[in-house]
């Protein structure tokens, strides 16, 4: 499995809504190449939003810790904010801590 790293919370809904329809892209593509892929944006966004839950990396460290765990490579989606993002820098350091593998993808925006 390849995990997705991307940003996400913004404090514009709109930029968050930008970024998880690019990550949806990017794990589509992945997955029609045949990869098996999670990216928690692209799979959790919808179940946040509706479940009013929320968004921030504090909530959804421990999950995504879990599928880093599981995961043989991390790909960083090297969108518009991935230096920023708490999240994405948290999922470099626990894929580093874990040994999983990490990779760098450039993104045209």
């Amino acid at each position: 499995m390849i995990y997705i790293a991307s940003p996400y919370t913004h404090d514009d809904n709109a930029v968050m809504e930008r970024r998880f329809d690019e990550v949806c892209r990017i794990t589509g593509r992945l997955m029609a190449q045949g990869f098996i892929v999670f990216s928690p944006i692209a799979h959790t966004h919808p179940i946040a939003v509706r479940s009013a839950l929320p968004r921030g990396w504090d909530y959804w460290s421990k999950f995504d810790n879990e599928f880093i765990r599981g995961s043989e490579k991390v790909i960083v989606a090297m969108m518009d904010g991935w230096k920023e993002s708490k999240g994405v820098q948290a999922e470099i350091s626990i894929a580093n801590q874990l040994g999983v593998p990490v990779e760098y993808m450039e993104v045209k925006e």
